[in-house]
């Protein structure tokens, strides 16, 4: 079964983690016949959070129809949570999209649009029980999918991620040739990929790194519940 006619749109939008787009990317683009859209306000060139310079290939006003319709994650969430014209932009296309769908805390931005309300989501680890205020159920699994609502973790789950909205709408046989074609066979070196795993005091440290980050985040998410009627 090939993808033709098969439409993605990614959402790249300023200081988002680049992981969280290009993972799906690359194993979206490999769907045989499929079109993957990059998508922001304009066609100027996107800084991601490292610095590296990603370009859109349409924009919201021009963005054709989706199905599957996928926001990334990063430190830009911020400002999207508070962006009524990306959060209309992604009820518009999630209301006809087949899959409405992120990457780690991609899921915030989608809460902030009320798209997760009595919704099963995950995001980062370090983000997922903000998605409770939101109107969702955080739950720690690394894909969480309920309904046509597909969420990942943090970074590295976007392919695990892409690969399994490719296994539900193609088949077994296309996720694992796309698997094996870019030889995704996991091997970390350590296992501290998840809190669960790493020393406690490595997590104590990490979560200490990003305490501010992190209560700018909350302080965003009660404002977006707020305006939702959730609190």
């Amino acid at each position: 079964m090939t993808g033709q006619g098969f439409s993605i749109g990614l959402l790249l939008f300023p200081r988002l983690t680049q992981l969280d787009l290009t993972g799906p990317y690359e194993v979206f683009k490999r769907v045989p016949g499929g079109s993957v859209h990059l998508i922001w306000k304009s066609l100027d060139p996107i800084r991601a959070d490292s610095g590296l310079g990603l370009l859109p290939t349409t924009t919201m006003a021009d963005c054709p129809a989706l199905d599957v319709i996928c926001v990334p994650g990063g430190p830009g969430v911020g400002a999207l949570m508070e962006d009524e014209e990306v959060l209309n932009f992604l009820r518009e296309k999630a209301s006809t999209a087949k899959y409405v769908t992120s990457v780690c805390t991609g899921s915030l931005v989608l809460g902030a649009a009320g798209l997760l309300k009595g919704k099963r989501a995950t995001s980062h680890w370090m983000s997922r029980a903000m998605l409770k205020s939101l109107g969702a159920e955080p739950v720690a699994q690394r894909i969480v999918a309920d309904g046509s609502t597909i969420t990942g973790g943090g970074v590295t789950a976007g392919i695990d991620f892409a690969l399994s909205i490719v296994g539900r709408e193609f088949g077994k046989r296309v996720a694992e040739e796309i698997q094996l074609s870019i030889e995704y066979d996991p091997e970390p070196p350590f296992d501290a990929g998840s809190p669960r795993t790493a020393d406690p005091a490595l997590v104590e440290e990490a979560t200490e790194r990003s305490a501010a980050r992190q209560k700018e985040r909350q302080a965003i998410v009660q404002r977006a519940a707020a305006r939702l009627g959730l609190r």
